[in-house]
């Protein structure tokens, strides 16, 4: 039988290593990012407008490109945080456009809050600015998305208190469905140890990519991550569960077999669950429209971390405690 538990301190380095990665890149995010967030936030957290538009030519031929500095010259006017995306065909889906074909770029500028008033001034100013390059805005396009700082400040103190109250149910439910179970608190600590990995692991990559591509955490990572912590805990608990039952089928095997054998097991189940997950995730980030493209990406992440947390992390963390190899513990028992 292949020994996990045995080889847990190379499972820890590549978490740790992971992790590492993931702080390196929220702290660079910090010193970087306007909010000093570890992640590229959205307007759903810091408020802000999001405008997206698109420009048609008005003739044969144009006297001037549509570019970034184009448009970043016409929004210094209103802001002076403006971040700019252009939207071509590689992340609109539309297989008729070119990269180099200005009039199917649409562009996607993020901005401080606009109201209405400034909103039809940025209108003109964009149409007046593009005419005499043989453009003009294509209003049947533009749209802005709006959400006010104190709004973003709420939603952005309901997310923390959300993912600290998850964990505090998850802490209470598993010390209690383990009551009966010598050391129950263990099991509840190692299972919230692993769900920390996970939010760690998530909003590192998350960091990682809004650094190299401009991903942003809006509500829908919010989603991602509380799914990922239900997900993470559930599986967690199956081989806890199986762990309780071979301690009580196995008595006299040692701790540390018992562990290794409940996690074979149930490590098949945790398997074929991820590739039927992991297929279903792999379809719709690459077919998928580009609006959900980046919710898929994280949520796949997640449920990556979550299964291997849960059996590389959780458990092993468990043994390790068992044995007194964690700060602060003394070995218990040889024996179940």
């Amino acid at each position: 039988m292949f020994n996990i538990i045995q080889r847990r301190n190379y499972f820890f380095l590549l978490s740790g290593v992971v992790i590492i990665a993931g702080l390196i890149a929220m702290a660079i995010s910090i010193a970087t990012y306007p909010e000093h967030s570890p992640v590229r936030l959205s307007i759903d957290f810091v408020g802000g407008s999001l405008i997206e538009f698109q420009f048609t030519a008005t003739g044969d031929k144009q006297s001037g490109q549509i570019d970034e500095t184009f448009v970043n010259r016409v929004f210094q006017d209103f802001s002076s945080d403006v971040r700019i995306q252009r939207l071509t065909a590689a992340t609109t889906g539309d297989t008729s456009a070119t990269q180099t074909d200005t009039t199917a770029s649409r562009w996607q500028v993020r901005t401080i809050y606009i109201d209405n008033a400034a909103t039809n001034k940025v209108k003109a100013a964009l149409n007046s600015n593009a005419a005499p390059l043989g453009y003009k805005l294509d209003e049947g396009t533009f749209s802005n998305n709006t959400v006010s700082p104190t709004v973003g400040a709420q939603v952005t103190t309901a997310a923390f208190i959300a993912v600290l109250v998850a964990i505090g149910v998850v802490l209470l439910w598993i010390w209690f469905a383990f009551r009966q179970v010598p050391d129950s608190l263990r099991y509840a600590v190692c299972a919230i140890l692993a769900l920390v990995h996970d939010v760690l692991v998530m909003s590192g990559i998350m960091a990682i990519m809004g650094l190299l591509f401009k991903w942003e955490a809006d509500s829908l990572f919010l989603t991602g991550l509380l799914t990922v912590v239900g997900y993470s805990v559930q599986d967690t608990i199956v081989v806890f569960d199986r762990i309780r039952e071979n301690a009580a089928r196995h008595r006299g095997e040692p701790y540390e077999m018992i562990i290794n054998r409940s996690i074979m097991e149930t490590l098949g189940r945790s398997i074929s669950m991820q590739l039927v997950v992991g297929f279903v995730m792999i379809s719709l980030f690459l077919i998928g429209g580009s609006s959900i493209r980046q919710f898929v990406g994280v949520l796949l992440i997640g449920l990556l971390s979550g299964t291997y947390s849960s059996t590389f992390t959780a458990i092993p963390l468990l043994a390790a405690w068992d044995a007194g190899q964690l700060p602060g513990t003394s070995k218990a028992s040889a024996t179940a």
